[in-house]
């Protein structure tokens, strides 16, 4: 089968992946909104995003689908990295091939829930797991740091090049009304950048915790988010933050309809 028609037999399943991307996007920021004003039962992460999911009617069979288009989405990456597209270089096909694997962990983690084995621990639990086991390496706390400090330089190339719009490089601009086109260049600008600030400050955290060899100062997504209520900002930047995740929620399933795949 030739290259374009394997990218055209998994065009669709890279739609599939980017809505399930903006459903995970939109839950998280909507959980984070709820611990910005008081309510901090649910965990702000991938983990809560799926209990919340799992609580619905039919709420196995949404998971199921949920895990399904992220196994589209890591097909659709992986024909990327194995294929490129147009005149990609090794670098953005690494890259690619990069995100196929992340997707298929995000797969994987999806399905065991849906199965009733995953629901255990959260994203804060897994990154002080594997920054302590990690510190337990021969110079594991350089390791860490640069760790720590790659998370930091992907948050701020992720917010840079979302407030450049280099995304929309990337849509079929010419099928949006101009008005549409406005509202998917504000989610995208805007979603971006929050889920830069998110990485950017995961990767402190990481960071902090090779300085102080303490595996505890390492935070997930959820105590990364809920960090930022006790910043001088007060809840404002963790209000600001959560609704950039749902901006870029919505710019999934922009995403999903107008990219170019």
């Amino acid at each position: 089968m030739a290259r374009t028609q394997v990218r055209d037999v998994l065009r669709p399943a890279g739609r599939a992946g980017f809505t399930s991307r903006g459903v995970i996007y939109l839950l998280v920021g909507y959980l984070a909104l709820r611990i910005a004003f008081g309510d901090g039962g649910d965990q702000a992460d991938r983990q809560g995003a799926l209990r919340q999911i799992g609580r619905q009617p039919f709420g196995t069979a949404l998971l199921w689908l949920l895990a399904a288009g992220l196994a589209g989405m890591a097909l659709w990456r992986g024909a990327q990295g194995l294929l490129g597209q147009g005149e990609d270089g090794a670098g953005r096909r690494l890259a690619a091939s990069a995100r196929a694997v992340f997707y298929l962990v995000l797969c994987w983690g999806t399905a065991a829930f849906a199965a009733g084995s995953g629901g255990q621990g959260g994203s804060d639990q897994k990154s002080r797991d594997v920054t302590a086991t990690v510190l337990r390496q021969p110079g594991g706390r350089w390791i860490a740091g640069a760790a720590g400090a790659a998370l930091c330089a992907a948050g701020a190339v992720i917010a840079f090049r979302a407030l450049r719009r280099r995304f929309l490089e990337k849509l079929e601009t010419a099928r949006m009304s101009r008005r549409t086109r406005t509202a998917v260049t504000g989610a995208g600008a805007g979603g971006g950048a929050a889920r830069g600030v998110v990485y950017a400050g995961a990767g402190v955290f990481v960071i902090t915790a090779a300085v102080r060899f303490d595996p505890r100062s390492s935070k997930g997504v959820d105590d990364t988010l809920r960090s930022f209520a006790h910043t001088p900002a007060g809840p404002w930047l963790l209000v600001a933050t959560a609704a950039g995740l749902i901006l870029f929620g919505l710019f999934s399933f922009a995403s999903a309809r107008w990219r170019r795949l």
